[in-house]
C-alpha cells in the first residue's frame, strides 16, 4: 500500500472524525477505557478546524482514498482539543521565544506501523522551523508517548485533564528543542 500526505480541508472534516474515533478507539484502548475514550471523543479528541484554516493540518491518504492518519502543527496556544473545547486561546505564539505546538496526531489502527506518524511529525517540524520556531511541546496521549519519544520528546509528570461528569483523562506534557537553523 502506498501512502501520499496533504493539507487537510475542510471537506475532510466528516472522514477525520471517523479517523480520530477509530484511532482512538482501536489504539488508544490499551491505555484509556472505552468511558474515557467516549468522554475524550467530546472535547479533549477530534477535529479543530483552525488548524485547517491556518493549513498546518495534514492528512496521509492511502492508496484507495480513504484517510489513514491525520495530524500537524500550531502557531496558536490552543495545546489540545477539537472545536468543542471551551477553554480554547487562539493568539498567535513567538517563535522567537515560545514552542510550536505538535496538535491531534491519529492514526487508523488498520494503518498503524507503517510510518504516517513519523511521516507527519517530521513534516511539522519542518514546517514550523520554515516559520522559525525552534522548539516544540505537545499534550501527549499515553499511547502516543512512544512515539514522540522516538523523536527526542521529553515529559516528565502525567497529568489528568478533566472530560466532564467526573471522568479525567491522562496526558503527558511533551517538549523538544532543535538546536540551531533549519
Amino acid at each position: 500500500m502506498s501512502y501520499r500526505l496533504r493539507e487537510a480541508t475542510l471537506g475532510d472534516v466528516g472522514a477525520l472524525r471517523e479517523l480520530i474515533a477509530a484511532s482512538a478507539r482501536g489504539l488508544g484502548a490499551v491505555d484509556y477505557t472505552r468511558e474515557v475514550i467516549d468522554a475524550a471523543l467530546k472535547s479533549a479528541f477530534g477535529v479543530d478546524t483552525s488548524l485547517i484554516r491556518d493549513r498546518t493540518y495534514y492528512v496521509v491518504e492511502a492508496d484507495d482514498g480513504t484517510l489513514a492518519a491525520c495530524g500537524g502543527w500550531s502557531r496558536r496556544r490552543t495545546m489540545f482539543g477539537s472545536d468543542a473545547r471551551a477553554e480554547r486561546d487562539e493568539s498567535l505564539l513567538d517563535p522567537a521565544t515560545e514552542s510550536a505546538r505538535i496538535r491531534a496526531m491519529f492514526v487508523h489502527p488498520k494503518h498503524a506501523r507503517h510510518g504516517l506518524g513519523r511521516m507527519i511529525l517530521e513534516h511539522s517540524e519542518r514546517t514550523a522551523m520554515g516559520e522559525g520556531f525552534r522548539s516544540f511541546e505537545l499534550m501527549a496521549t499515553l499511547p502516543g508517548v512512544r512515539l514522540y519519544e522516538k523523536f527526542g520528546y521529553h515529559g516528565e509528570a502525567i497529568i489528568t485533564h478533566p472530560l466532564g461528569d467526573g471522568i479525567e483523562i491522562r496526558f503527558l506534557p511533551m517538549k523538544k528543542v532543535v538546536a540551531g537553523p533549519a
